[in-house]
């Protein structure tokens, strides 16, 4: 019988077993998937069986046919009951046996509201293995990086809460930065001192992070974010800032503005005067044009990382414009719930990645889902669309159970639910997964969206994917015009009958070019172009009158920045936050229609 050696589960790593260990442990994770699924499924139902929540549906026992008939999928709702009472000072035991020690809380930008997660001492050594099997990849393809310089990451904090048990409620890369291990390495290994990655103003921190990123340029060889959206606001911070950032390298003082005590000291260690360095970044931040800006600035960066799968992909064409041809990693897929997956092929382009399971870090299964695999792929005929299946998960029907991860079909598509060592148990993640392939006995899952309809007038049901597909095709009649999409969002108005999608766009003109204008007659061919794309029950229907034409307003820019500086004011942290597709805040609304510059509205019915 297989039996999975104890550090592949839950015991870290030295950072220096990258490579050929990291590699071979992966290859035996991936061919021996179902037995180590079989063997964490057990270690978590053999420690949790006697918990409050688990004996109530198993009485104590931990077969995995029993738990599978008997133990619900169940959502955030479902549990929080249990979070709430431990959280408020009962045993941890009422939902795991082992002692809660911070709640990691998610971002709330695409699920809903923030939830708070059970953590354990074991996450960090879970993370330690994740790292390890991720540095393995990369270094397999980029070299081993950590000797030949430093990551330029610009990472941010969120204010962590306190429970009424005295335990913290904070994101999980708030616990990541404050653990010790993060905060040994990141001197040797990150331009940023750790003060500025704790300096709660974000315009302070980001100030910052970039000014010893371009003090240090000669020394970074990667650069990087959580998400594709943060760097994409990084360089247009940089295009409004350069030449007080000049200004402080040449003469070696930070700007007066700079009032967080953290950052002040730390950058005092730092800076010293440079005129010469300053020079050079102005030469480059001078020109007309900023395409390729990333590759000047950073000259010896081998690629930036970065998630830009799923929503995050409306965030590519502009990071391809400013990247001058580094290459654009999307390396892991995880959430707060769980560390589930890696690229193992971190240059495919980002429509095109995949990320393999990593069978060891929880078990995973997999309710199946009705879409059209042939409406997400981007090479789809528009003007042919066929009649699209709204998403409908198969498992509501009694008789259709959750898939094990290693019995998924190619091309179907699935709801991710997860059972973890830290009180998950059939835990609706609430991510729509695409098979796409297989590595050992391991598959491999493009993100494809949230599993939610976002925008719905009548009977018609749009989803992220649908949405992104359809601004995406309309994009493309800007492109040759010179103007880049930085940011898009929805909302369904029904203010007046019948009720319409509005699409706010913020666009950038490639070139330096003020006196650029938009030409209306495009826009509004934008606007027929989305619907064109989108699917045949929404067509019926603005044909049937039912829907009114779709419209774009386009907002000036810096609209999204100040749209996400209204969530992070609400409580999300800037590293984890997604640019919501669909607006449902009313203040958010408030925001986006305060900085209108433009409406169009789509002029034909589409065929």
């Amino acid at each position: 019988m297989f039996c999975l050696p104890a550090k592949y589960y839950c015991y870290p790593m030295a950072t220096n077993e990258y490579g050929a260990d990291g590699l071979k442990m992966m290859e035996e994770l991936t061919i021996n998937a179902h037995q180590v699924q079989e063997q964490v499924l057990g270690e978590i139902l053999e420690r949790n069986a006697e918990t409050e929540y688990l004996k109530g549906f198993l009485n104590g026992q931990t077969g995995k046919q029993l738990f599978k008939n008997n133990v619900p999928v169940v959502s955030y709702e479902d549990i929080k009951p249990y979070v709430d009472r431990i959280a408020n000072g009962e045993p941890s035991d009422i939902l795991l046996a082992e002692p809660v020690i911070e709640f990691h809380q998610s971002s709330g930008t695409s699920g809903g509201q923030p939830k708070l997660i059970p953590a354990t001492a074991e996450i960090s050594k879970k993370r330690a293995v994740f790292h390890t099997l991720l540095g393995s990849v990369l270094d397999k393809h980029f070299g081993d990086l950590n000797r030949a310089g430093k990551r330029m990451e610009l990472l941010f904090v969120k204010p962590e809460i306190e429970t009424p048990s005295g335990l913290k409620a904070r994101s999980v890369t708030t616990s990541v930065f404050k653990d010790n291990g993060f905060r040994n390495i990141l001197p040797v290994l990150y331009t940023s001192p750790i003060e500025t990655i704790f300096c709660l103003d974000i315009n302070q921190s980001m100030y910052c992070q970039l000014l010893v990123g371009l003090i240090q340029r000669d020394d970074v060889v990667r650069i990087g974010s959580i998400f594709a959206s943060t760097l994409v606001r990084a360089i247009k911070f940089i295009e409004d800032h350069w030449k007080e950032l000049c200004s402080n390298i040449k003469t070696g003082y930070l700007s007066h503005w700079i009032t967080d005590s953290g950052c002040k000291n730390a950058l005092s260690l730092i800076m010293k005067p440079d005129p010469e360095l300053a020079d050079s970044i102005e030469n480059i931040c001078g020109c007309r044009s900023w395409e390729g800006i990333i590759r000047k600035l950073w000259p010896k960066a081998k690629y930036i990382g970065a998630v830009t799968t799923g929503v995050m992909r409306q965030y590519t064409t502009a990071l391809d414009f400013y990247s001058g041809g580094l290459p654009l990693v999307s390396s892991v897929y995880a959430c707060s719930e769980a560390f589930c997956g890696i690229n193992l092929e971190p240059l495919d382009k980002p429509a095109d990645v995949s990320y393999t399971f990593l069978p060891n870090m929880a078990y995973f299964e997999f309710l199946p889902v009705k879409k059209d695999p042939v409406l997400m792929t981007q090479e789809v005929q528009f003007n042919s669309v066929p009649k699209q299946e709204s998403i409908e998960t198969k498992s509501n029907n009694d008789d259709v159970e959750p898939v094990d991860l290693v019995n998924v079909k190619l091309g179907q598509f699935y709801v991710l639910v997860v059972t973890t060592f830290t009180g998950l148990y059939r835990y609706r993640v609430g991510d729509i997964l695409m098979v796409t392939g297989f590595h050992n006995n391991t598959p491999q899952f493009q993100f494809v969206e949230r599993e939610n309809v976002i925008l719905s007038i009548d009977a018609d049901k749009t989803s992220e994917a649908d949405l992104l597909k359809a601004v995406i095709e309309a994009k493309t009649l800007l492109d040759p015009l010179g103007f880049i999409l930085t940011g898009y969002t929805s909302y369904g108005d029904m203010s007046s009958t019948p009720g319409h999608y509005v699409l706010f766009w913020e666009l950038k003109v490639k070139e330096d070019n003020d006196n650029k204008e938009l030409d209306p007659k495009m826009m509004v061919e934008c606007c027929s172009r989305m619907e064109e794309s989108l699917d045949y029950t929404y067509k019926i229907y603005r044909k049937q009158n039912a829907i009114a034409p779709l419209e774009i307003r386009v907002v000036k820019q810096g609209t999204f920045d100040a749209l996400t500086d209204y969530y992070v004011s609400q409580g999300a942290s800037l590293n984890q936050y997604k640019s919501p597709s669909c607006i449902k805040s009313k203040e958010a609304l408030k925001i986006l229609d305060s900085r209108v510059i433009g409406k169009f509205f789509s002029s034909k019915t589409p065929l």
